[in-house]
């Protein structure tokens, strides 16, 4: 597995990249990469299938320049920024049985991560709902997936040290809800664990056993996507 640390100046950069990892993987030109970036910038994330007026505060994020770019994968809307470290996994599903079908590979990466981030913070944090890491019953990870014919990408956010008051101002409650939120504002229900970023890569790495030889990402792909999907409304905005 190849190492990326790679956050991009551009919002529609950092989310079009790895859907580029996911295709490049898909077309041969890597084996299995594991990403990392951060945005310097607030933007909004709505995930695939997600209706953008039920989920996104649209007026808010219009009335003070906040993007919303919609990703490839499924999931609830989540606001980016800073202080929220943001990790991709594309893995090659032959090579990992677990990996044979959306659930099985939920619960082993989920599982993995956990134990990883658990041994980092020296206390049990849980997996939740499906996709979501918690501490004592509040969320600081969601993630999600998706499939393609040789890989999957499998990715999602930690909140390290995130102003989540704008959160609450940015995303309306979501229309799913698993059921150990209990109908939580953003600001209740979601915490920082306030761990450094160097140390979170270094364990998910560790987990994963990337050697930490650097992938070059060719920018065609990365452009490509960009022009296609993320730098438009019938894409962003579609529901």
């Amino acid at each position: 597995m190849q190492w990326l640390d790679l956050s991009l100046a551009a919002p529609a950069e950092n989310v079009a990249c790895d859907e580029a990892l996911l295709d490049l993987c898909e077309g041969g030109a890597a084996h299995e990469i594991l990403r990392f970036w951060e945005s310097t910038a607030h933007f909004v994330v709505p995930g695939y299938g997600n209706k953008v007026q039920s989920e996104v505060n649209v007026e808010a994020c219009q009335r003070d320049g906040v993007p919303i770019l919609r990703r490839c994968t499924g999931g609830g809307a989540v606001l980016q920024g800073p202080g929220c470290l943001n990790y991709a996994l594309a893995l090659r599903i032959a090579d990992r049985p677990e990996l044979e079908n959306i659930t099985s590979a939920n619960c082993h990466i989920m599982q993995r991560n956990c134990a990883a981030i658990s041994k980092l913070l020296g206390e049990r944090c849980d997996v939740e709902g499906y996709t979501d890491l918690a501490l004592k019953g509040r969320k600081f990870s969601g993630n999600s997936q998706r499939r393609k014919r040789t890989h999957l990408l499998f990715h999602g956010t930690v909140l390290l040290n995130f102003d989540l008051t704008l959160i609450d101002r940015y995303l309306r409650l979501p229309s799913r809800q698993p059921e150990y939120r209990k109908s939580r504002s953003h600001t209740d229900f979601l915490r920082n664990i306030g761990a450094p970023a160097t140390e979170l890569k270094c364990a998910l790495a560790e987990e994963w056993k990337v050697a930490k030889k650097s992938f070059k990402l060719p920018d065609e792909p990365l452009r490509t996507l960009i022009r296609s999907r993320y730098a438009r409304d019938e894409w962003n905005l579609k529901f």
